[in-house]
């Protein structure tokens, strides 16, 4: 009960996230992107602390040093790449009316989705293998939602969607994660290696997100000063995993 209790508040905490594009109407559009840079950076440190730190030791600890473990992180990589690959929808810019909303609406909620669905099966197998290394999934997953869902919201606004109705759209898209944890909780006890084989896996997508998909963002600053504040705050990030690895 303990098991399913931690599992399902993390993934609804995750799904809750979707709310929090809101907060990108507070602001302009300048202060948003600096805001979202030093977010970005300290996702980054997350991902990589979490992989590194947490889930690269447990997965050779419970698979060994051997080639099935090295190819099941490889196999992680290449599946956040081909989801990548499915969702390149960003690079559309037209924005049209709400009762004809673009087609890069339709595409992120698919795509927002799938990758809701993964993140939900690698929270609930990361909790089955311990109740500390789900809570380090669960962070890292949402130290890189935040920045990832004040995008989408401004996705679906720019696509003709009402405010109100983006809000609801990608909330209903979060909640693909808890979909994919409860699957992932009630076949994990059921298939032999299924936890261990996720490890590797999840560090792969965490591995492959930061530095193919969000420390290319930071390089379209090159100020030395703000260069240096995204360099503190990736420290942070990792800083925050390493902590906790000591905690545990």
């Amino acid at each position: 009960m303990e098991l399913w209790i931690y599992t399902i508040g993390s993934v609804v905490l995750v799904s809750a996230l979707s709310f929090i594009g809101i907060l990108s109407l507070l602001f302009d559009r300048e202060r948003l992107n600096k805001m979202l840079l030093f977010l970005v950076s300290f996702a980054i440190g997350g991902l990589f602390g979490d992989a590194f730190i947490h889930l690269l030791p447990e997965s050779f600890e419970k698979l060994g040093t051997k080639l099935t473990t090295s190819l099941l992180i490889v196999f992680g990589i290449l599946l956040f790449f081909i989801l990548e690959k499915f969702i390149r929808w960003r690079h559309c810019h037209t924005p049209t009316s709400e009762d004809h909303p673009h087609p890069l609406v339709t595409m992120n909620l698919i795509g927002d989705g799938v990758h809701n669905f993964i993140d939900g099966l690698l929270i609930g197998a990361s909790y089955i293998v311990s109740i500390p290394i789900g809570i380090t999934t669960t962070i890292a997953i949402i130290l890189h939602e935040i920045p990832q869902e004040i995008g989408d919201f401004g996705v679906l606004v720019h696509g003709g969607l009402s405010i109100k109705k983006a809000l609801f759209f990608n909330f209903m898209s979060a909640s693909f994660a808890v979909l994919g944890a409860v699957i992932s909780l009630v076949i994990g006890s059921h298939i032999e290696g299924y936890t261990a084989a996720l490890l590797p896996i999840t560090a792969g997508c965490f591995l492959y997100i930061a530095g193919s998909d969000l420390i290319p963002e930071l390089h379209h600053e090159v100020r030395a000063s703000r260069s240096l504040w995204q360099l503190i705050s990736i420290i942070m990030g990792v800083g925050i995993m390493a902590l906790l690895a000591l905690v545990e």
